[in-house]
């Protein structure tokens, strides 16, 4: 029981970091409204910033969910810079 537990929490910490509900509303990915609105150099300042949030905080919040959310925003950062050179 305590392992069936503790996979329902990985899956539901997977949806809070991957798709949280929460910021994808009216259509369109939070995510995807922001970097619209941003320069290239505005956006990767963003993502490293929020990575750097999340790390800095885990100890005091959900350290797990923390480190995927940084973890998460860096995936990102890799993504943008990869498209940006190709």
């Amino acid at each position: 029981m305590e392992e069936l537990m503790e996979h329902a929490h990985k899956l539901m910490d997977e949806d809070l970091v991957n798709n949280p509900p929460h910021y994808n509303k009216g259509g369109i990915e939070c995510i995807d409204a922001i970097e619209a609105m941003l320069t290239q150099e505005e956006f990767v300042g963003y993502l490293r910033g929020n990575s750097l949030k999340y790390r800095w905080r885990f100890r005091y919040k959900d350290f797990i969910q923390d480190l995927k959310k940084a973890e998460w925003y860096e995936n990102k950062l890799m993504e943008v810079l990869k498209n940006e050179t190709a």
